[in-house]
């Protein structure tokens, strides 16, 4: 909503002539301005005033030229509130003698150098310094609200506060309110610092398991320590790090990633180099020659060929055949034609996921999976559309992973992804319950705070005796599939069906420990690296990038698959399923998998794990466009942040994306614009300018 303007003579042609200096105010006047002495037009800022005297009544805060001497000659006004010992005033219980310090301030787009002044009951009490004007910077160009058009303004913060109501959006809220935050994973634990680095000290995490990190979960196989290496992902394990065009030479980092290691270096630098929590980066070997791929050609001694040699050898390689190649080719070349992944749309997605989000949803790439594109608009038959089609029916064609895996470099975390948010532990020690199941939200509008009620995780699921705690604001982390089974307050018809509709997938991880790396001493070795076989159903089998050639044991990721896969691999019982992938390993490369066969494996079925019941999200159809902006209105008093919540899914990054434009959101709901400002400046100004 924009600001009140006033519409006399008087201050309409005050507002255009050069505002003037400030007419002597008494000595000691009641409220004294801090702040800010510089704005943008069309911006956003925090007045900040001091009170030297008691003011009691309604306060209005107004700008103008500084010699005025009457609201009514104001340019604009700021806003207005009752304060100190005036009946309406307690609205502003938390602040000393209900008189509030910190005000919330949208800058008119056409405005010049002038003052604020402070009345009280219509009476002057109060001028700033004359305050400078600066021209609005390029905001629209890398703001949020561009990015995405219309599909969310948060992180433009004039658009956000100016929905709401002036004087609801007028007086900012102390820092002394209470903040919980449901779930310790990534996304929850970085939600915890970044209210940490701007005053916030009052939240508290509520972590249904005995662990922090969530779906970040590394493995170490038969007891070992990180520093001894035997250990895999069983979560996400790695990060896209530059991306290099083979045809220009040209390198281009993946900027979100690098929110990943600007978490690591805070951490660090807030543990001291405390070595136990030291967060490292090392290579990450995502592509290798002579990892398997799927094929039914063997060497003459029975084990599978690599990469390389079925390159070498096309006729080893396993050709789909078509019914109607004619056909098949002009499906396959009019996916290509839509989908566009030119050179520049691939750098896009290194270097800014945020206007490759907008450019996908623009070209309608969130309207059809390749499925529903063939068979409704190029009208390609039903079986050659399966036939050429690549995704599942449901699955629209914002294909960032494409680009991901592009990737030249690779990072990944010495000794393991735990150390990302086991580097949390001094943060959250005294301030995080462990064992706590949610299972209710309640908000009550008579005190304007939620109550969120939890059992233990590990008790007697038939005894009903909950913990209730109470807080200002909520920060959930908890994955929707999870929260459908909660008692949730009546949230809007849009954020009800995201809950009960948002599509998640799930995943299955075997790792396996070997006697020796034996990988590593084949006629045709293999040193880190991911390949594919999709006969025997193993998915991704990925060989360990640390440590390579050293003496001893190692642990292979043996199997990697999602989705229906991992659902029916699943259903095996946990021995099952490893007897049929180690099988698998004999069969691709030989009685050397047998006969160094340690009998130490993990196995991680990711719907299966009652904290999560999924891997990660996965929008069908139209669900992500539909469904973000409800993500970016708080209501009941809860901000939803999480994987789920982001533009990407499935990467650590998506999840601190969400914690920082959910803490963005929430210092904007409270009136805290310079903390937002900060938060934003510092974490997101490789892509944003606010």
């Amino acid at each position: 909503m924009a600001p009140r303007r006033y519409s006399s003579v008087f201050a309409v042609a005050a507002a255009m002539l050069a505002l003037g200096h400030a007419e002597p105010l008494p000595s000691r006047h009641a409220v004294s301005f801090r702040g800010p002495f510089e704005i943008e037009m069309g911006g956003v800022h925090n007045i900040n005033v001091e009170y030297t005297d008691e003011v009691d009544g309604e306060l209005a805060l107004v700008y103008g030229s500084c010699g005025i001497s009457s609201i009514s000659e104001a340019h604009h006004q700021v806003g207005r509130t009752h304060i100190g010992s005036h009946s309406l005033a307690k609205r502003h219980l938390d602040w000393e003698s209900q008189r509030p310090t910190k005000f919330v301030w949208i800058i008119p787009s056409e405005v010049s150098s002038g003052c604020l002044h402070a009345f009280s009951d219509g009476i002057l009490v109060g001028r700033s310094e004359t305050i400078e004007v600066t021209p609005a910077k390029l905001r629209r160009r890398g703001t949020f609200a561009d990015v995405t058009d219309a599909m969310g303004p948060w992180f433009d913060g004039v658009a956000y506060i100016d929905q709401k109501q002036p004087d609801e959006a007028f007086v900012a809220s102390v820092k002394n309110k209470t903040f919980g935050i449901l779930g310790a994973g990534i996304s929850g634990l970085m939600t915890s610092l970044l209210l940490d680095s701007v005053g916030i000290k009052k939240w508290k995490i509520i972590e249904s398991s005995e662990r922090l990190g969530g779906r970040i979960r590394t493995h170490y196989l038969n007891n070992t320590t990180p520093e001894e290496g035997q250990y895999h992902e069983l979560g996400p394990m790695r990060f896209p790090y530059t991306l290099t065009n083979s045809d220009t030479n040209e390198t281009y980092p993946f900027m979100d990633s690098q929110l990943v290691f600007q978490l690591a270096e805070k951490l660090n630098k807030l543990n001291g180099g405390d070595k136990d929590l030291a967060v490292d980066f090392i290579p990450w070997i995502q592509n290798t020659d002579n990892t398997p791929i799927t094929t039914k050609f063997r060497r003459p001694d029975g084990t599978w060929p690599g990469k390389n040699e079925i390159a070498a050898n096309p006729n080893w390689a396993t050709n789909t055949t078509y019914s109607d190649p004619a056909e098949a080719e002009e499906a396959k070349e009019a996916l290509e034609a839509y989908k566009g992944l030119t050179d520049e749309k691939i750098k896009e997605y290194a270097t800014n996921v945020f206007r490759a989000h907008k450019q996908a949803a623009e070209e309608g790439l969130f309207d059809f999976s390749e499925i529903q594109y063939l068979r409704q608009v190029v009208g390609t038959s039903l079986n050659v559309s399966d036939e050429v089609a690549s995704s599942a029916a449901t699955g629209p064609m914002w294909e960032y992973d494409t680009g991901y895996f592009l990737a030249t470099e690779w990072k990944t975390i010495r000794g393991g992804l735990n150390h990302l948010p086991n580097a949390f532990s001094n943060i959250v020690k005294d301030r995080i319950s462990y064992n706590s199941k949610v299972h209710s939200l309640k908000y009550d509008s008579g005190s304007n705070t939620v109550s969120v009620s939890h059992r233990p995780t590990k008790g007697n699921p038939l005894d009903t005796t909950s913990t209730t705690e109470t807080f200002d604001y909520v920060l959930n982390s908890v994955p929707f599939n999870l929260q459908r089974f909660w008692d949730l307050p009546p949230y809007s018809s849009l954020l009800s069906r995201a809950i009960d509709r948002l599509e998640f997938t799930t995943a299955a991880k075997v790792a396996i420990q070997y006697d020796t790396r034996f990988w590593e001493h084949l006629d045709h070795p293999i040193f880190g690296g991911c390949g594919r076989v999709s006969a025997p159903r193993i998915g991704q089998i990925c060989f360990p990038a640390w440590q390579l050639n050293s003496t001893g044991p190692g642990v292979l990721l043996a199997s990697y698959i999602s989705g229906s896969d991992a659902t029916a691999a699943c259903a095996m019982t946990e021995e099952q399923h490893v007897a049929y992938v180690q099988r698998a390993v004999v069969d691709i490369f030989g009685k050397v998998a047998e006969d160094n066969w340690t009998g130490n494996y993990a196995r991680q079925c990711w719907a299966h794990d009652e904290n999560h019941g999924g891997s990660w999200a996965s929008p069908v159809g139209s669900q992500q466009p539909l469904y973000l902006p409800a993500y970016w209105q708080t209501e009941f008093n809860t901000v939803v942040i999480g994987e789920h919540t982001s533009f990407t899914h499935a990467w650590i990054f998506s999840a601190l994306e969400s914690a920082v434009r959910g803490t963005v959101q929430l210092l904007l709901d409270l009136g805290l614009i310079d903390e937002a400002k900060e938060i934003t400046k510092t974490w997101m100004a490789r892509w944003i300018r606010v």
